[in-house]
């Protein structure tokens, strides 16, 4: 049996794997959506990027999970990156849900320089945190009304740390068994340091035709694409 662990990214908690978890266990395997820290209902818990790498290694190690898909969405690809790579031999293969990836050395706003202005204005003006989406925000990424206003009431503002701190890989991010998710109303071609990921033999590419947040345009689809992954582990 397959284990899922499933990790959302930017703003968003557990919840936002709702639809997509039955999917998951109705084929029998185990899915675990996670909350990093300081986000949703762990609020108030000071967090840094390594913090949510050791949420999603220590959640792991807790349950003591084998056979792991790990899952990491948007800005949740850089932690899940690193958590790969250091839950060892309890990995079968990781997922990128049109995500950011760990460079080593390198942070969520570094790897961003075009976005790196608007972030550090939102969080100087919001106790260094990143104030989280808006409805008008959403437009064009295949979401209903009713999606875009789930979202936008459930979202919580982002610690600024987890931003600015840099990944610490040990190895190849290469080296590992991935599956990349782009979703295609959010641009047709990956970010270059994904494209250089993409010319390993251990990583695939799937394509979405939705926006950025398919667990909640297309959860059955996104869960179909899933257990394909766990078959191909």
């Amino acid at each position: 049996m397959t284990q899922f662990v499933l990790v959302a990214g930017a703003w968003l908690g557990s919840w936002a794997w709702d639809e997509v978890v039955p999917e998951l266990r109705a084929a029998g395997h185990g899915a675990h959506a996670l909350t990093l820290s300081g986000l949703a209902d762990e609020q108030g818990v000071p967090a840094g990027q390594q913090t949510h790498v050791q949420d999603i290694v220590g959640e792991i190690e807790r349950l003591d999970l084998r056979d792991v898909v790990l899952v990491g969405h948007s800005y949740a690809g850089i932690p899940a990156g690193q958590a790969a790579e250091r839950i060892g031999d309890r990995l079968a293969h990781v997922v990128f849900v049109d995500s950011n990836v760990p460079v080593d050395g390198e942070s969520f706003l570094s790897a961003w320089p075009s976005g790196r202005a608007m972030v550090e204005a939102s969080m100087a003006a919001n106790d260094g945190f990143w104030a989280p989406l808006t409805e008008p925000d959403f437009e064009g990424q295949g979401l209903t009304d009713e999606q875009i206003a789930r979202i936008v009431a459930g979202s919580t503002p982002h610690p600024g740390a987890a931003l600015s701190e840099p990944a610490v890989l040990a190895g190849r991010l290469g080296g590992l068994p991935a599956t990349y998710i782009k979703c295609l109303l959010d641009g047709d071609e990956p970010m270059d340091a994904v494209a250089e990921l993409l010319k390993s033999e251990h990583w695939r590419l799937v394509e979405m035709d939705t926006g950025h947040w398919p667990m909640f345009s297309q959860p059955r689809q996104l869960g179909r694409i899933l257990l394909g992954c766990a078959a191909a582990s």
